[in-house]
Protein backbone atom coordinates (compact mmCIF):
# COMPACT_ATOMS: atom_id res chain seq x y z
CA UNK A 1 0.00 0.00 0.00
CA UNK A 2 1.39 3.17 -0.74
CA UNK A 3 0.24 4.95 2.21
CA UNK A 4 0.44 2.51 4.71
CA UNK A 5 4.46 3.87 6.20
CA UNK A 6 2.19 7.34 6.64
CA UNK A 7 -0.76 5.22 8.91
CA UNK A 8 1.65 3.00 10.55
CA UNK A 9 3.79 5.89 12.21
CA UNK A 10 0.29 7.83 12.66
CA UNK A 11 -1.86 4.90 14.37
CA UNK A 12 1.31 3.95 17.14
CA UNK A 13 -0.12 6.70 19.08
CA UNK A 14 -2.80 6.54 21.47
CA UNK A 15 -5.76 8.80 21.55
CA UNK A 16 -6.73 10.67 24.50
CA UNK A 17 -8.57 13.85 23.67
CA UNK A 18 -8.28 15.56 26.70
CA UNK A 19 -6.51 18.93 25.56
CA UNK A 20 -6.41 21.56 22.63
CA UNK A 21 -3.11 22.03 21.29
CA UNK A 22 -1.65 25.41 20.66
CA UNK A 23 0.14 24.92 17.03
CA UNK A 24 3.28 27.20 16.23
CA UNK A 25 1.86 29.90 14.46
CA UNK A 26 3.95 29.42 11.23
CA UNK A 27 4.12 26.73 8.48
CA UNK A 28 1.82 23.36 7.96
CA UNK A 29 0.02 22.24 10.92
CA UNK A 30 -0.49 18.77 11.18
CA UNK A 31 -1.65 18.34 14.64
CA UNK A 32 -0.67 15.48 16.85
CA UNK A 33 -3.12 13.11 17.01
CA UNK A 34 -3.80 13.06 20.57
CA UNK A 35 -4.24 16.99 20.44
CA UNK A 36 -7.04 19.09 18.74
CA UNK A 37 -6.24 22.04 17.79
CA UNK A 38 -7.72 25.40 18.31
CA UNK A 39 -10.25 27.37 15.69
CA UNK A 40 -7.21 29.91 14.79
CA UNK A 41 -4.84 26.79 14.53
CA UNK A 42 -7.06 24.90 12.52
CA UNK A 43 -6.86 27.72 8.93
CA UNK A 44 -3.17 26.47 8.51
CA UNK A 45 -3.52 22.98 7.55
CA UNK A 46 -7.23 23.34 6.33
CA UNK A 47 -5.72 25.96 3.32
CA UNK A 48 -3.16 23.91 3.42
CA UNK A 49 -4.79 20.65 2.07
CA UNK A 50 -7.25 23.06 0.02
CA UNK A 51 -4.17 24.43 -1.75
CA UNK A 52 -2.78 20.96 -2.74
CA UNK A 53 -5.72 19.94 -3.76
CA UNK A 54 -6.58 22.82 -6.37
CA UNK A 55 -3.07 23.32 -7.27
CA UNK A 56 -2.94 19.24 -8.06
CA UNK A 57 -6.19 17.45 -7.83
CA UNK A 58 -8.34 19.82 -9.77
CA UNK A 59 -6.40 19.85 -12.91
CA UNK A 60 -6.45 16.02 -13.23
CA UNK A 61 -10.04 15.89 -12.36
CA UNK A 62 -11.31 18.76 -14.70
CA UNK A 63 -9.20 16.86 -17.79
CA UNK A 64 -10.66 13.32 -16.28
CA UNK A 65 -14.07 15.17 -16.84
CA UNK A 66 -14.00 16.79 -20.17
CA UNK A 67 -14.02 19.89 -18.76
CA UNK A 68 -12.53 23.57 -19.72
CA UNK A 69 -14.07 25.32 -17.30
CA UNK A 70 -16.09 25.00 -14.40
CA UNK A 71 -18.36 27.63 -12.82
CA UNK A 72 -19.56 27.35 -8.80
CA UNK A 73 -22.04 30.35 -8.36
CA UNK A 74 -23.43 30.63 -4.79
CA UNK A 75 -25.72 33.58 -3.27
CA UNK A 76 -25.30 34.31 0.35
CA UNK A 77 -27.57 31.67 2.34
CA UNK A 78 -28.03 29.69 -0.26
CA UNK A 79 -24.52 28.58 -0.92
CA UNK A 80 -23.79 25.38 -3.29
CA UNK A 81 -22.80 22.65 -0.98
CA UNK A 82 -19.36 22.47 -3.02
CA UNK A 83 -18.58 26.09 -2.39
CA UNK A 84 -17.72 25.17 1.38
CA UNK A 85 -15.08 22.64 -0.10
CA UNK A 86 -13.40 25.49 -2.60
CA UNK A 87 -13.53 28.38 -0.34
CA UNK A 88 -10.37 28.73 2.28
CA UNK A 89 -10.57 29.35 5.60
CA UNK A 90 -11.63 31.68 7.19
CA UNK A 91 -14.78 31.81 5.22
CA UNK A 92 -18.24 31.04 6.69
CA UNK A 93 -20.65 32.28 3.67
CA UNK A 94 -20.98 33.79 0.00
CA UNK A 95 -20.91 37.39 0.76
CA UNK A 96 -23.78 38.54 -1.30
CA UNK A 97 -23.29 36.57 -5.20
CA UNK A 98 -19.94 35.16 -4.94
CA UNK A 99 -19.11 33.92 -8.12
CA UNK A 100 -15.69 31.08 -8.38
CA UNK A 101 -14.80 30.48 -11.79
CA UNK A 102 -11.60 27.41 -13.19
CA UNK A 103 -10.46 27.44 -16.37
CA UNK A 104 -8.08 24.94 -17.19
CA UNK A 105 -5.25 26.37 -19.62
CA UNK A 106 -3.88 22.95 -20.77
CA UNK A 107 -1.51 21.04 -19.54
CA UNK A 108 1.66 21.93 -17.69
CA UNK A 109 -0.14 25.45 -17.23
CA UNK A 110 -2.39 24.55 -14.53
CA UNK A 111 -6.09 25.78 -14.01
CA UNK A 112 -6.93 29.40 -13.29
CA UNK A 113 -8.43 30.43 -10.47
CA UNK A 114 -10.66 33.18 -10.63
CA UNK A 115 -13.67 35.05 -7.99
CA UNK A 116 -15.49 37.48 -9.46
CA UNK A 117 -16.69 38.91 -6.25
CA UNK A 118 -17.03 41.50 -4.55
CA UNK A 119 -15.17 40.58 -1.59
CA UNK A 120 -11.62 38.70 -1.70
CA UNK A 121 -11.14 35.20 -0.92
CA UNK A 122 -7.52 35.28 0.03
CA UNK A 123 -4.38 34.40 -1.69
CA UNK A 124 -6.06 30.81 -3.38
CA UNK A 125 -7.97 32.95 -6.04
CA UNK A 126 -7.25 35.74 -8.09
CA UNK A 127 -9.71 38.38 -8.02
CA UNK A 128 -11.08 39.64 -11.70
CA UNK A 129 -13.53 42.01 -10.51
CA UNK A 130 -12.91 45.04 -8.07
CA UNK A 131 -16.76 46.00 -7.13
CA UNK A 132 -19.63 47.67 -8.19
CA UNK A 133 -23.28 46.66 -8.92
CA UNK A 134 -25.12 42.88 -9.90
CA UNK A 135 -25.58 43.69 -12.78
CA UNK A 136 -21.39 44.79 -13.80
CA UNK A 137 -20.48 41.99 -11.74
CA UNK A 138 -22.65 39.62 -14.32
CA UNK A 139 -21.28 41.38 -17.04
CA UNK A 140 -17.62 40.84 -15.92
CA UNK A 141 -18.18 37.05 -15.51
CA UNK A 142 -19.21 37.18 -19.20
CA UNK A 143 -16.27 39.22 -20.69
CA UNK A 144 -14.26 36.52 -18.61
CA UNK A 145 -16.20 33.69 -20.21
CA UNK A 146 -15.81 34.67 -23.72
CA UNK A 147 -12.15 35.78 -23.46
CA UNK A 148 -11.28 32.43 -23.13
CA UNK A 149 -13.94 30.57 -25.00
CA UNK A 150 -14.26 27.15 -23.40
CA UNK A 151 -15.25 24.42 -25.22
CA UNK A 152 -17.49 22.64 -22.05
CA UNK A 153 -18.68 25.11 -19.58
CA UNK A 154 -19.81 22.86 -16.35
CA UNK A 155 -22.43 24.31 -13.59
CA UNK A 156 -24.05 22.10 -11.00
CA UNK A 157 -26.90 21.03 -12.29
CA UNK A 158 -27.53 17.06 -11.68
CA UNK A 159 -30.87 15.21 -10.89
CA UNK A 160 -28.88 11.92 -9.22
CA UNK A 161 -26.66 13.91 -6.57
CA UNK A 162 -27.38 16.16 -4.57
CA UNK A 163 -23.67 17.92 -4.35
CA UNK A 164 -23.42 18.40 -7.42
CA UNK A 165 -26.83 20.42 -8.05
CA UNK A 166 -26.11 23.02 -6.06
CA UNK A 167 -26.62 25.96 -8.40
CA UNK A 168 -30.08 27.79 -8.13
CA UNK A 169 -32.49 28.29 -10.25
CA UNK A 170 -32.39 32.01 -10.58
CA UNK A 171 -28.74 31.86 -10.99
CA UNK A 172 -29.08 29.38 -14.06
CA UNK A 173 -31.61 31.47 -15.70
CA UNK A 174 -29.60 34.20 -15.02
CA UNK A 175 -26.33 32.87 -16.52
CA UNK A 176 -28.36 31.83 -19.39
CA UNK A 177 -29.78 34.93 -20.02
CA UNK A 178 -26.41 36.62 -19.51
CA UNK A 179 -24.42 34.31 -22.09
CA UNK A 180 -24.56 34.69 -25.69
CA UNK A 181 -26.34 32.22 -27.63
CA UNK A 182 -23.06 29.92 -28.91
CA UNK A 183 -21.88 29.78 -24.66
CA UNK A 184 -24.77 29.06 -23.70
CA UNK A 185 -24.56 25.81 -25.74
CA UNK A 186 -21.62 24.84 -24.12
CA UNK A 187 -23.20 24.85 -20.34
CA UNK A 188 -22.85 21.45 -19.57
CA UNK A 189 -23.58 19.24 -15.86
CA UNK A 190 -20.12 19.20 -13.48
CA UNK A 191 -22.04 15.90 -12.07
CA UNK A 192 -18.84 13.63 -12.64
CA UNK A 193 -16.62 16.82 -11.68
CA UNK A 194 -18.49 17.33 -8.52
CA UNK A 195 -18.28 13.67 -7.31
CA UNK A 196 -15.11 13.16 -8.02
CA UNK A 197 -13.70 16.19 -6.64
CA UNK A 198 -15.56 15.63 -3.47
CA UNK A 199 -14.34 11.77 -2.93
CA UNK A 200 -10.89 12.25 -3.81
CA UNK A 201 -8.31 11.76 -0.79
CA UNK A 202 -5.02 13.81 -1.30
CA UNK A 203 -1.64 12.64 0.13
CA UNK A 204 -2.31 15.18 3.10
CA UNK A 205 -5.60 14.06 4.27
CA UNK A 206 -4.87 10.81 3.69
CA UNK A 207 -1.97 11.29 6.45
CA UNK A 208 -4.63 13.64 8.61
CA UNK A 209 -7.82 11.30 8.57
CA UNK A 210 -6.46 8.60 10.62
CA UNK A 211 -6.25 10.87 13.53
CA UNK A 212 -9.85 12.55 13.22
CA UNK A 213 -11.17 8.84 13.04
CA UNK A 214 -9.46 8.03 16.57
CA UNK A 215 -10.63 11.16 18.43
CA UNK A 216 -14.31 10.21 17.62
CA UNK A 217 -13.43 6.69 18.06
CA UNK A 218 -11.69 7.76 21.56
CA UNK A 219 -15.18 9.23 22.85
CA UNK A 220 -16.68 6.34 22.27
CA UNK A 221 -14.42 4.37 24.27
CA UNK A 222 -15.18 6.90 27.28
CA UNK A 223 -18.83 6.59 26.65
CA UNK A 224 -18.86 3.02 26.79
CA UNK A 225 -17.29 2.57 30.37
CA UNK A 226 -17.69 2.69 34.42
CA UNK A 227 -16.65 6.49 33.83
CA UNK A 228 -20.03 7.36 32.40
CA UNK A 229 -22.24 4.80 33.01
CA UNK A 230 -24.01 3.58 36.11
CA UNK A 231 -25.94 0.18 35.81
CA UNK A 232 -29.47 0.78 36.62
CA UNK A 233 -29.44 4.81 37.15
CA UNK A 234 -28.17 5.35 33.37
CA UNK A 235 -30.12 5.66 30.86
CA UNK A 236 -28.91 5.25 26.62
CA UNK A 237 -30.03 8.53 26.25
CA UNK A 238 -27.66 9.73 28.89
CA UNK A 239 -25.26 8.08 27.04
CA UNK A 240 -25.82 9.89 23.53
CA UNK A 241 -26.01 13.17 25.36
CA UNK A 242 -22.71 12.57 27.16
CA UNK A 243 -21.00 11.61 23.81
CA UNK A 244 -22.63 14.88 21.91
CA UNK A 245 -20.95 16.91 25.24
CA UNK A 246 -17.51 15.71 25.34
CA UNK A 247 -17.31 15.98 21.18
CA UNK A 248 -18.62 20.01 22.09
CA UNK A 249 -16.02 20.10 24.68
CA UNK A 250 -13.19 19.35 22.32
CA UNK A 251 -14.66 21.56 19.57
CA UNK A 252 -15.66 18.99 17.29
CA UNK A 253 -18.69 19.21 15.85
CA UNK A 254 -20.93 16.63 15.39
CA UNK A 255 -23.06 16.13 11.89
CA UNK A 256 -25.97 14.18 13.61
CA UNK A 257 -27.37 13.96 16.92
CA UNK A 258 -25.20 11.03 18.18
CA UNK A 259 -27.45 7.96 19.00
CA UNK A 260 -27.39 4.95 21.94
CA UNK A 261 -29.56 1.56 22.11
CA UNK A 262 -29.49 -1.29 23.82
CA UNK A 263 -30.33 -4.89 23.24
CA UNK A 264 -31.15 -7.37 26.07
CA UNK A 265 -32.34 -11.12 26.77
CA UNK A 266 -36.30 -11.22 26.07
CA UNK A 267 -36.06 -8.23 24.07
CA UNK A 268 -36.34 -10.29 21.20
CA UNK A 269 -34.68 -9.31 17.57
CA UNK A 270 -37.05 -10.80 15.25
CA UNK A 271 -35.04 -11.90 11.79
CA UNK A 272 -36.89 -9.71 9.56
CA UNK A 273 -36.73 -6.20 11.54
CA UNK A 274 -33.71 -4.16 9.77
CA UNK A 275 -32.82 -2.59 13.26
CA UNK A 276 -33.07 -4.30 16.98
CA UNK A 277 -32.82 -2.50 20.00
CA UNK A 278 -34.53 -0.17 22.98
CA UNK A 279 -33.43 3.46 21.95
CA UNK A 280 -34.32 4.64 25.28
CA UNK A 281 -34.09 2.73 28.46
CA UNK A 282 -32.41 2.12 31.61
CA UNK A 283 -28.95 0.65 31.21
CA UNK A 284 -28.51 -2.87 32.86
CA UNK A 285 -26.02 -5.80 33.76
CA UNK A 286 -26.13 -7.89 31.24
CA UNK A 287 -27.38 -5.66 28.26
CA UNK A 288 -25.22 -4.91 24.94
CA UNK A 289 -24.89 -1.17 24.24
CA UNK A 290 -24.42 0.22 20.40
CA UNK A 291 -23.98 3.96 19.09
CA UNK A 292 -23.53 5.67 16.28
CA UNK A 293 -21.68 8.69 16.27
CA UNK A 294 -19.95 11.29 13.42
CA UNK A 295 -17.55 14.42 13.74
CA UNK A 296 -16.16 16.72 11.52
CA UNK A 297 -13.02 17.82 11.78
CA UNK A 298 -10.33 19.46 9.49
CA UNK A 299 -12.82 19.35 6.77
CA UNK A 300 -12.97 15.64 7.06
CA UNK A 301 -16.42 13.29 8.46
CA UNK A 302 -16.30 10.51 10.41
CA UNK A 303 -19.07 7.62 10.47
CA UNK A 304 -18.54 5.55 13.62
CA UNK A 305 -20.52 2.66 15.06
CA UNK A 306 -19.63 0.14 18.05
CA UNK A 307 -20.87 -2.58 20.70
CA UNK A 308 -20.30 -2.65 24.29
CA UNK A 309 -21.27 -5.06 26.82
CA UNK A 310 -22.47 -4.49 30.35
CA UNK A 311 -20.56 -7.11 33.01
CA UNK A 312 -22.63 -8.79 35.21
CA UNK A 313 -21.47 -9.63 38.63
CA UNK A 314 -18.70 -11.72 38.79
CA UNK A 315 -18.03 -11.31 34.83
CA UNK A 316 -14.46 -10.52 33.22
CA UNK A 317 -15.43 -10.62 29.87
CA UNK A 318 -18.43 -10.74 27.64
CA UNK A 319 -20.18 -14.18 27.06
CA UNK A 320 -18.96 -16.74 24.72
CA UNK A 321 -21.63 -16.20 22.47
CA UNK A 322 -20.88 -12.38 22.51
CA UNK A 323 -17.68 -12.72 21.35
CA UNK A 324 -17.93 -14.98 18.22
CA UNK A 325 -21.09 -12.99 17.68
CA UNK A 326 -18.14 -9.77 17.35
CA UNK A 327 -16.10 -12.23 15.68
CA UNK A 328 -18.86 -12.92 13.14
CA UNK A 329 -19.13 -9.55 12.54
CA UNK A 330 -15.36 -8.43 11.73
CA UNK A 331 -15.64 -11.71 8.99
CA UNK A 332 -18.66 -9.62 7.65
CA UNK A 333 -16.42 -7.32 7.30
CA UNK A 334 -13.74 -9.03 5.58
CA UNK A 335 -16.00 -10.48 3.22
CA UNK A 336 -16.99 -6.76 1.92
CA UNK A 337 -13.51 -5.53 1.91
CA UNK A 338 -12.33 -8.22 -0.06
CA UNK A 339 -14.86 -7.31 -2.80
CA UNK A 340 -13.05 -3.66 -3.35
CA UNK A 341 -11.76 -3.78 -6.94
CA UNK A 342 -10.66 -0.63 -8.24
CA UNK A 343 -13.50 -0.12 -11.46
CA UNK A 344 -16.35 -2.20 -9.60
CA UNK A 345 -19.42 0.13 -9.16
CA UNK A 346 -21.23 -0.05 -5.80
CA UNK A 347 -23.64 -2.30 -7.06
CA UNK A 348 -21.38 -4.85 -8.12
CA UNK A 349 -19.63 -5.13 -4.74
CA UNK A 350 -22.82 -5.20 -3.23
CA UNK A 351 -24.13 -8.03 -4.47
CA UNK A 352 -21.11 -9.81 -4.00
CA UNK A 353 -20.10 -9.52 -0.56
CA UNK A 354 -23.72 -10.44 0.02
CA UNK A 355 -23.25 -13.55 -2.00
CA UNK A 356 -20.16 -14.56 0.23
CA UNK A 357 -21.99 -13.75 3.28
CA UNK A 358 -24.56 -16.11 2.23
CA UNK A 359 -22.34 -18.97 1.52
CA UNK A 360 -20.70 -18.17 4.89
CA UNK A 361 -24.44 -18.60 6.63
CA UNK A 362 -24.22 -15.23 7.66
CA UNK A 363 -27.36 -12.93 8.27
CA UNK A 364 -26.07 -9.68 7.03
CA UNK A 365 -27.18 -6.01 5.51
CA UNK A 366 -25.13 -3.88 4.20
CA UNK A 367 -24.96 -0.48 3.82
CA UNK A 368 -22.12 1.17 3.04
CA UNK A 369 -21.23 4.66 1.78
CA UNK A 370 -17.97 6.84 0.82
CA UNK A 371 -16.67 9.49 3.75
CA UNK A 372 -14.92 13.51 3.18
CA UNK A 373 -16.02 16.27 2.92
CA UNK A 374 -19.96 15.11 4.22
CA UNK A 375 -20.47 12.40 6.70
CA UNK A 376 -22.77 10.70 3.47
CA UNK A 377 -20.46 11.67 1.09
CA UNK A 378 -20.75 11.21 -2.75
CA UNK A 379 -19.22 8.00 -4.33
CA UNK A 380 -20.09 4.75 -5.09
CA UNK A 381 -23.01 3.41 -2.66
CA UNK A 382 -23.15 -0.18 -1.53
CA UNK A 383 -26.23 -1.19 -0.35
CA UNK A 384 -28.56 1.01 1.59
CA UNK A 385 -30.37 -0.16 5.08
CA UNK A 386 -33.79 -0.43 3.29
CA UNK A 387 -32.46 -1.08 -0.26
CA UNK A 388 -30.50 -4.40 -0.41
CA UNK A 389 -31.55 -5.05 -4.07
CA UNK A 390 -32.45 -3.54 -6.36
CA UNK A 391 -29.54 -2.14 -6.39
CA UNK A 392 -29.15 1.81 -5.61
CA UNK A 393 -28.73 4.55 -8.42
CA UNK A 394 -26.13 6.16 -6.99
CA UNK A 395 -24.44 2.78 -6.85
CA UNK A 396 -23.94 2.58 -10.19
CA UNK A 397 -20.68 5.07 -9.53
CA UNK A 398 -17.07 3.04 -9.69
CA UNK A 399 -14.76 2.52 -7.38
CA UNK A 400 -11.78 4.79 -7.58
CA UNK A 401 -8.59 4.52 -5.41
CA UNK A 402 -7.59 6.85 -2.54
CA UNK A 403 -11.44 7.42 -1.50
CA UNK A 404 -12.55 6.81 1.92
CA UNK A 405 -15.64 4.76 3.27
CA UNK A 406 -18.14 3.98 6.71
CA UNK A 407 -17.62 0.16 6.25
CA UNK A 408 -21.45 0.10 7.62
CA UNK A 409 -23.76 -2.91 8.18
CA UNK A 410 -25.00 -5.69 10.69
CA UNK A 411 -25.45 -9.19 11.49
CA UNK A 412 -27.53 -10.71 13.14
CA UNK A 413 -26.00 -14.22 15.50
CA UNK A 414 -27.84 -16.22 17.99
CA UNK A 415 -26.72 -16.26 21.37
CA UNK A 416 -26.35 -19.61 23.26
CA UNK A 417 -26.13 -17.69 26.75
CA UNK A 418 -29.66 -16.08 25.82
CA UNK A 419 -31.32 -18.88 24.64
CA UNK A 420 -30.74 -18.56 21.18
CA UNK A 421 -32.09 -15.05 20.96
CA UNK A 422 -30.48 -12.98 18.43
CA UNK A 423 -28.25 -10.16 18.99
CA UNK A 424 -27.65 -7.44 16.47
CA UNK A 425 -23.89 -6.52 15.71
CA UNK A 426 -24.03 -3.38 14.03
CA UNK A 427 -20.30 -2.30 12.99
CA UNK A 428 -19.51 1.36 11.25
CA UNK A 429 -15.74 2.37 10.42
CA UNK A 430 -13.99 4.46 8.53
CA UNK A 431 -11.47 3.23 5.80
CA UNK A 432 -9.50 3.84 2.95
CA UNK A 433 -9.74 2.32 -0.65
CA UNK A 434 -5.74 2.65 -1.92
CA UNK A 435 -6.78 1.14 -4.94
CA UNK A 436 -5.61 -2.28 -4.10
CA UNK A 437 -6.66 -2.98 -0.83
CA UNK A 438 -9.32 -1.27 2.04
CA UNK A 439 -7.32 -0.33 5.59
CA UNK A 440 -8.78 0.80 8.16
CA UNK A 441 -8.25 4.81 9.24
CA UNK A 442 -7.87 4.04 13.20
CA UNK A 443 -7.98 0.20 13.65
CA UNK A 444 -11.45 -1.59 13.79
CA UNK A 445 -13.47 -2.81 16.74
CA UNK A 446 -12.47 -6.25 17.19
CA UNK A 447 -13.29 -6.57 21.41
CA UNK A 448 -16.19 -5.38 23.16
CA UNK A 449 -16.15 -2.39 24.85
CA UNK A 450 -16.77 -3.34 28.59
CA UNK A 451 -18.62 -1.72 31.28
CA UNK A 452 -17.62 -3.25 34.68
Amino acid sequence: MRTLARFSLLLAFVVVPTAVAQAPAQGRHIPHPGAVLDQQHRVGPINHILEERLGHLLPSLMREAGLDMWLVLNREYAEDPVFFSLAPEPVFAARRTTMLMFYDRGEGSGVERLTVSRYALGDLYEAAWQGGDLDEQWRRLVELIVERSPRRIGINVSADWPVADGLTAGLRDRLEAELPADLRSRLVSAERLVVRWLETRTASELELYPQVVALARSVISEAFSQQVITPGATTTGDVAWYIRQRYAELDLPVWFMPYVNLQRPGLACEAGNPFCGAGEAVIERGDVLHTDVGICYLRLCTDTQEMGYVLRLGEEAAPRGLLEALAAGNRWQDLLTAEFVTGRRGNEILAAARAAAEREGLMASIYTHPLGAFGHAPGPTIGMWDNQGPTPVQGDWPLYADTAYAIEGNIKVPVPEWDGQLVQIKLEQSAVFDGEAVWYLAGRQTAWHLVR
